[in-house]
This record gives C-alpha cells, sequence and structure tokens, in this order.
C-alpha cells in the first residue's frame, strides 16, 4: 500500500509552495492521487517523482507549456521517450541562448562605440548632424576603432608580434551580417553531408567538424574575413583523413564571445 501525503508535506519535500501545487493542477500538470474524507487533497512517492522531473525542467529554462509537453511523455513511463523530448527542447534553448549572447554581444559592441564617440569633445553650439549625439560617426572621415568585447577588467592579450586587444573593428551593422554568415554556416544539419557534424572542445578553444559536402572555400573566407576583424582569434583550418574541421582558439579572456560565436563544446 502506497503512503499518501498531504500537501503541505508534498510542498516540504519537493521545495514548491502549495498555491503552486494547486495551479500546477488547475493547468493539468499535477493530479492528486485522491481525497481524503475530509476533503484534502492527497498525493504519493510518484506525485514527488514528477515534481523533481517538473523542477528539473523549470531550471532548464522550459516553459510550462514545454514543461506539459514532456509530461505527457513522462505519463508514457518510457525514460527514453522523455529523454529524447527534453534533449530536442533544451537543444533548441542552447541554440537560443548562444543566439542572445551574439546579439548582446552586438548591442555591447554598439554602446561601446557610442560612449567613446560621446566621450569626445562636444560641438561649439547646438546639437546638429556632425555631433556624437546625432550621428554614429561624427567625424569627417571615418577611422577604424576597436570596440572591446569584453569588461576592461578581463580584457586579455597574447603574447607575439604585439599586444592582441579582445575587440573587433566592425561596425554594429557589419557585425550583426558576420554573425548571419556565420549562423548559416555553422547551423546543425539533418542532412550530415553539410554543415557542423560535431563541436569538440580543444585547449583554448573549439574544433567544429563539417560534413563532406560543405563549402570549404566560404569556411576559410568566414575564418580570415572574421581574423581580419577580431585579431586575438587564431583558425586553423584543417582536411585530412577525418574530414574537414575548423579550430577556433581564443585567449581566456575572450572565451564567452568564442562561445556565443561558434557555439559550445559537446560533453
Amino acid at each position: 500500500m502506497s503512503t499518501t501525503l498531504q500537501i503541505a508535506e508534498v510542498a516540504q519535500r519537493s521545495g514548491f509552495t502549495p498555491a503552486t501545487l494547486r495551479y500546477y493542477e488547475d493547468i493539468g500538470l499535477l493530479t492528486p492521487r485522491g481525497r481524503s474524507d475530509a476533503g484534502y487533497r492527497l498525493y504519493d512517492e510518484s506525485s514527488l517523482e514528477r515534481l523533481r522531473f517538473i523542477a528539473r525542467a523549470k531550471h532548464l529554462g522550459c516553459s510550462l507549456d514545454e514543461i506539459g509537453d514532456l509530461a505527457s511523455a513522462w505519463d508514457g513511463g518510457r525514460c527514453g521517450t522523455v529523454q529524447e523530448r527534453l534533449l530536442a527542447t533544451v537543444e533548441s534553448k542552447v541554440a537560443d541562448a548562444h543566439l542572445q549572447i551574439a546579439e548582446l554581444t552586438t548591442l555591447a559592441a554598439d554602446l561601446q562605440r557610442a560612449a567613446a564617440m560621446l566621450s569626445t569633445e562636444p560641438v561649439d553650439g547646438p546639437c546638429d548632424e556632425t555631433c556624437a549625439c546625432t550621428t554614429d560617426d561624427p567625424t569627417p572621415t571615418r577611422t577604424e576603432t576597436s570596440v572591446p568585447l569584453v569588461a576592461e577588467a578581463d580584457v586579455h592579450r597574447r603574447d607575439g608580434a604585439g599586444d592582441v586587444p579582445i575587440a573587433c573593428t566592425l561596425g554594429s551593422g557589419e557585425m550583426a551580417a558576420r554573425l548571419d554568415e556565420w549562423s548559416a554556416l555553422l547551423a546543425d544539419r539533418q542532412d550530415v553531408l553539410r554543415g557542423v557534424v560535431a563541436r569538440r572542445g580543444l585547449d583554448g578553444g573549439l574544433r567544429l567538424e563539417f560534413g563532406p559536402h560543405t563549402d570549404v572555400a566560404e569556411i576559410a573566407r568566414l575564418a580570415a574575413a572574421e581574423q581580419g576583424c577580431c585579431r586575438f582569434f587564431d583558425f586553423a583550418l584543417v582536411i585530412d583523413g577525418r574530414g574537414i574541421a575548423l579550430e577556433v582558439r581564443a585567449p581566456a579572456g575572450a572565451q564567452t564571445v568564442l562561445t556565443a560565436l561558434f557555439g559550445a563544446a559537446e560533453r
């Protein structure tokens, strides 16, 4: 005979409040096993297992709608089905997170460029088309500017021919276009002959492995263009018995930028 638990006990053991448990009942995520003679909700150990799964999905950023879909697989009683659906959901969230990081990186670069321009000497008189308040480039002739991609305290430079700052020389519009190009090239494909088929960790970087029909010239073009504006990256295009790969390395202070642009290594 299974042990029955009242809502206060379930709340204490699960970490969810009684109000949350009642709400989960209202939306169909959790169903009491019955009612006591006095009308109190009764749960059992399987209810706690279900709540542990719900808590795990919430921790991974799943919405209640997504958790509801996952819970339907949970009801089937097959771990393989649940794990498969959860993996697909998490992989989608990984891609979304990388996109958000890339977008925030672009925004940070744009803001830092604006801050640099706004710190210059203002025009003598009212704001006009030449001042930093109304334009991205108040100077008559645009000069290349390196925009830091990480906080100043986190900037590390690598040894070599000279100091290389963790900075990008592209404008915000150019940076967005470049991110789109990388996204198109690096998108995981259902067709294993094209696009990224694996991401493997390297010391200080990442190895991107491509399907055999991926455009090698496009990989080389983008890598060369990226190294031109972000000189802290080191690229190596490798074609050997294992196939086609792009190895990307960056200093410790730029690992977040590397992950935002190229993704994270598979575990």
